[in-house]
């Protein structure tokens, strides 16, 4: 598969029709290069994109930083790690018996590979009696 093009659509008021086609003249673009370009930013980052004035690009608005950041507690990063390991030794676990079913087919395979088979139906057709018998 190549590298297609897809083509996204959405509606907006006049105003900012306006607008948009006001800041694609002044940059002497096409709205589809504003919007080309905004998508580029976009997915370069992450998805942490922040349109803001070009008055106020070197300022922080209301002293919050873009993307936002949280501060987490030390016993939920250490829940967190806990966790991790545990994940980590279950998924190695996983893979010891991954290997263990591998060698047991091996060894069975090994063995002759062919088992004989009986169907319970066939020894009930071979009965000629109507004695009923019960395993265990």
């Amino acid at each position: 598969m190549g590298n297609k093009n897809k083509t996204i659509s959405f509606r907006v008021n006049e105003d900012s029709f306006e607008t948009l086609r006001e800041i694609a003249e002044e940059r002497d673009l096409s709205l589809s290069a504003v919007f080309r370009d905004y998508v580029d930013t976009l997915v370069a980052h992450d998805g942490r994109v922040k349109v803001v004035p070009e008055s106020e690009l070197g300022e922080q608005a209301d002293g919050e930083e873009f993307p936002p950041k949280v501060e987490v507690s030390k016993s939920f990063v250490r829940e967190h790690e806990r966790l991790e390991l545990e994940a980590e030794h279950l998924r190695e676990q996983l893979q010891e018996y991954k290997q263990y079913v591998t060698r047991l087919q091996e060894q069975a395979e090994g063995d002759g590979g062919v088992e004989e088979v009986v169907q319970l139906e066939e020894l009930d057709d071979e009965l000629d009696t109507d004695e009923t018998y019960r395993l265990g």
